[in-house]
């Protein structure tokens, strides 16, 4: 066991942004924490911060996010090893960072009920709905530059998310009608003034009224006509500022540079009993037979380690990939692939310039008004380098270059890992509407369900006895 751990006004503040700021927490024993919020929003390094923290009270298990030991395995394979090396020195304090990323079924399973069962300080940044369900009973939620603490487990924390986008949904229509109704009264004492003012000057001019009453009731209708148009105005600012402080997540509605009827449904991969490998004698599958026709989505399963994405590779052609057999592939440039780390973006260009360089007919203002359905819209964002985009941001640029250019097929590899969920969303969002084909890696059941996967091929059938 371990003493009660104190975050005393934790923060993460750069000249740019505040991530979050004057957090004052008390960690005691048994604690089981979820950490949660947008990618680039300081989870990973708040995880990091209290693993500083705890080695001065504790003895700490940490596991981070990338991990760079035993480059021969695959990334469920890294990551299974990691947790089980750390829980072996029986930690007082256990901090994950995004633990269930690349683990197949059973290996998921594996970990859910071993962190259920861990008697220790749980600590995790996750998306995963499971996993915050199942072993979670306290969520951070850092957003808009606070850290929430949400008492209770992830189905009761969504219940209360919807109920709270009911009413800002509910009051963002009641302030649209006030505003409306504002506008509406200001057009009408304008009108009102100007009548007022008209009349007033035609009865000086006709010498009806006394100059000195005449400059009187000028005036008195001035300041009324002043103090009506103030107290809009402040209730037109007001409303704007309640309007602003109202975040409701976005919805991206793509528009792709071809449409489903001009998408062919001829064959685009067919691979005739072929073998995979990384050489003649180590070879990961044999006897693969696939087929994939225009528009058709297939999702490539198996355990961890069981050569799915070595397939993807041969697929695309890797050269460092051993293969043998009848391999008809569509060229290339037709080909779109994404993997978890985007790494088919240019770090050193920026987001304006990648989506310019793609569609070079495209004027500035045609590159940003698509950008701009992809919620790239301040100058400071589309401005921005690549290299420091977080995992969120590039999803969404990889959406707007498939959008921009759209290939006839698309390759994903595990693209949901550490995404946010509302990213995902908007992952499901644009590849629900790609007309093409896609081939799937992902152990996402709520991203495969989003994407209506046609058929599911298990790399098990294409075991080799030789690997």
């Amino acid at each position: 066991m371990h003493k009660p751990i104190q975050l005393n006004e934790f923060e993460m503040v750069f000249p740019h942004k505040t991530r979050f700021e004057g957090f004052n927490y008390q960690i005691t024993y048994g604690s089981r924490i979820g950490i949660i919020g947008r990618n680039g929003s300081g989870k990973s390094t708040l995880l990091k911060m209290i693993v500083e923290r705890c080695h001065d009270n504790a003895f700490v298990g940490y596991v981070p996010q990338i991990i760079n030991d035993n480059a021969d395995l695959s990334g469920g394979q890294r990551l299974n090893k990691a947790i089980t090396k750390v829980l072996s020195v029986d930690p007082d304090i256990l901090l994950l960072d995004e633990p269930t990323n690349h683990l197949d079924s059973s290996n998921y399973k594996s970990l859910i009920r071993m962190l259920q069962y861990y008697p220790g300080t749980l600590i995790v940044v996750s998306h995963d709905k499971g996993l915050l369900q199942n072993c979670i009973d306290t969520l951070w939620h850092i957003d808009n530059g606070e850290i929430h603490v949400f008492t209770g487990n992830y189905d009761d924390y969504i219940r209360e998310m919807k109920l709270k986008r009911a009413a800002i949904e509910s009051k963002l229509d009641l302030l649209e009608r006030q505003k409306k109704d504002t506008h509406s009264k200001l057009m009408q004492e304008q009108e009102r003034a100007a009548t007022s003012k008209a009349k007033g000057k035609k009865s000086i001019a006709e010498k009806k009224w006394p100059s000195v009453i005449s400059a009187a009731k000028a005036t008195k209708a001035e300041e009324t006509t002043g103090r009506k148009k103030a107290a809009i105005d402040k209730c037109k600012s007001e409303l704007n500022a309640a309007l602003a402080d109202l975040r409701l997540p976005e919805v991206i509605v793509p528009k792709f540079s071809i449409n489903s009827s001009q998408i062919s449904k001829a064959t685009l991969v067919n691979v005739l009993d072929a073998s995979v490998g990384y050489s003649k004698d180590k070879q990961l599958l044999s006897n693969v037979n696939l087929h994939l026709n225009g528009g058709e989505r297939i999702v490539i399963a198996g355990a961890n380690g069981s050569g799915k994405s070595t397939l993807l590779k041969a697929i695309l052609g890797d050269e460092s990939v051993y293969k043998t057999g009848d391999w008809s592939v569509v060229k290339r440039g037709d080909i779109g692939y994404l993997d978890q780390h985007y790494d088919t973006l240019s770090p050193q260009q920026s987001v304006l310039q990648v989506i310019s360089d793609l569609v070079p007919d495209w004027s500035c203002t045609e590159a940003r008004y698509h950008l701009g359905r992809f919620l790239f819209r301040k100058n400071e964002e589309v401005d921005a380098l690549v290299n420091i985009l977080s995992g969120g941001e590039k999803a969404r640029l990889n959406l707007a270059c498939i959008a921009a250019k759209t290939p006839k097929l698309l390759i994903l590899d595990e693209v949901t890992n550490n995404l946010d969920l509302e990213t995902k969303d908007h992952m499901i969002q644009v590849l629900s509407e790609y007309p093409g084909a896609i081939i799937i890696i992902s152990h996402d059941g709520d991203f495969l369900t989003g994407l209506n996967v046609n058929r599911i091929v298990d790399v098990a059938q294409f075991k080799s006895n030789r690997s």
